[in-house]
């Protein structure tokens, strides 16, 4: 045990020497059970992760307003100069099953409700769409991580670092029960296991 505390003791020595260096951001759900770090067997400083309720990436709003994600975007692209952008979701995703069983706490007048309101046209759009024979919520989850995809690429120094092949954007969703990762292929519009 004291071998394991000394080593830890370095390791946040060395990082506390420098500054961060992080080729990955991940935004992630807040939920306790989908840990981007654990995940993807990261230790402290491999990855950049923002983490915020249904994992969901706003489109770019230069308005004043706080825009916590949108400056966790910005921080981690310009400032850090991450090359990865990963867009996360996962299964039984408390937030998404709100939107699609239109349960509480969603009133439009809480921070919950107006956040989650972007996913509500993405919801009835799949719910429109849905063959019955698959699970609805993995569904709009999935849609959910292409529709924070399609609003990475309103931020206009995001989409050009990306066509000029300096930045890449990215769809995920882990199944929390079974343990898996699956990644989006844009091209082929389809989720595949890693």
């Amino acid at each position: 045990r004291a071998g394991r505390y000394a080593e830890e003791s370095e390791r946040y020595a060395r990082l506390g020497t420098g500054v961060q260096k992080p080729t990955v951001m991940i935004i992630a759900c807040c939920d306790s059970r989908a840990a981007p770090e654990t995940i993807f067997d990261a230790g402290p400083g491999e990855i950049f992760v923002m983490r915020n309720v249904a994992n969901l990436v706003p489109p770019y709003a230069p308005d004043g307003k706080h825009h916590a994600t949108s400056a966790a975007i910005e921080f981690a692209v310009i400032g850090l100069g991450a090359k990865h952008v990963v867009v996360m979701g996962h299964g039984r995703c408390g937030g998404i099953r709100a939107v699609v069983e239109g349960s509480d706490p969603l009133s439009s007048g809480d921070f919950i409700g107006k956040w989650m309101s972007g996913v509500k046209d993405v919801a009835d759009a799949v719910r429109h769409d849905h063959d019955h024979s698959n699970d609805l919520q993995t569904a709009v989850e999935h849609a959910s991580v292409e529709h924070s995809l399609a609003n990475l690429r309103t931020f206009p120094w995001l989409r050009m670092r990306e066509n000029k092949g300096e930045v890449t954007v990215n769809g995920a969703w882990f199944d929390i029960s079974l343990g898996e990762l699956h990644v989006y292929d844009e091209t082929a519009r389809s989720w595949s296991l890693v």
